[in-house]
């Protein structure tokens, strides 16, 4: 029976993080230059290297059986693919940007209006529901000049920071929809139960992404108050100093709240309060 077959980028950004996060769950592989196969040694698995855009169709069309890929090119490309994992990098929104002195108040103003895209099915769904029969220019980049050029009266791009935007004079009008970076699976699961393992993989790496591990010297008197801080995943390990007032508490705290519960911490009387971080978990 031939190995499972994964996509992935072959170049960018989401290459490099889709590199890294394989190899953190366990898959290392080694992609000789410019080669479009590479096997991962641990697993009978290939990793095919291919263009982003085109891992959608391919894992729907069972040319490969999982990718790495955007959910915004999922969409885009109306691939029917199951959605197995999101990644949790990657993260950007889709927005109708219209120039800042444009008098454009609502989608429905577009009817008969130029908008330029890189995502006409995405756009052309979104403008029908809203009754705009607009013109599409159908452009594979450099999207937010296209107004400054006089090609169209709007655009509707990825947005991230909004600076590009500034930048070009545009503004928001509104957004259409927010993506991310996700793993597909071709709907006849091929070697399934190899499948779900890599899912299960991948999963343990994208939610330690998301904890750090807590370490504090605390007065026992204060324990009580120090686990409405820190109440943990299930709870927090708390063990015995030497010092029969004192014990050490061990907890997981969200990475995003972890320099505030430090600070309440140290408030309520913390001493050596230390951060690790998680490479890998199963919750």
């Amino acid at each position: 029976m031939s190995n499972l077959r994964i996509g992935v980028p072959s170049k960018g950004r989401l290459s490099e993080l889709a590199g890294d996060l394989l190899k953190q769950a366990g898959l290392s592989f080694r992609r000789q230059e410019r080669s479009l196969f590479a096997r991962v040694g641990e697993m009978p698995i290939d990793i095919t290297f291919l263009r982003t855009d085109d891992i959608p169709v391919l894992c729907a069309e069972g040319a490969i059986d999982m990718g790495l890929t955007g959910s915004d090119l999922v969409a885009e490309s109306q691939a029917d693919v199951l959605t197995r994992l999101a990644l949790g990098v990657g993260r950007c929104k889709l927005a109708l940007c219209v120039p800042d002195d444009s008098p454009i108040a609502s989608p429905s103003q577009l009817a008969g209006k130029r908008v330029a895209t890189s995502f006409p099915n995405v756009t052309r769904q979104y403008l029908a529901q809203h009754k705009a029969d607009a013109h599409l220019v159908d452009l594979g980049g450099s999207v937010e000049i296209m107004i400054t050029l006089g090609v169209a009266d709007a655009i509707v791009d990825l947005v991230e920071t909004g600076s590009t935007l500034a930048a070009n004079r545009l503004r928001v009008l509104t957004e259409i929809g927010k993506y991310e970076s996700i793993l597909i699976q071709n709907k006849a699961r091929r070697e399934s139960e190899l499948a779900d393992r890599v899912v299960r993989r991948l999963e343990g790496v994208v939610i330690a992404r998301s904890w750090s591990l807590l370490e504090y010297n605390l007065p026992r008197n204060k324990l009580a108050e120090a686990e409405k801080i820190t109440p943990g995943f299930n709870s927090p390990t708390v063990n015995s100093l030497e010092d029969p007032a004192w014990c050490a508490v061990r907890v997981m705290v969200r990475r995003g709240e972890v320099i505030e519960v430090m600070e309440k911490l140290e408030v309520l009387g913390a001493h050596a309060i230390l951060e690790t971080q998680i490479n890998n978990c199963r919750l």
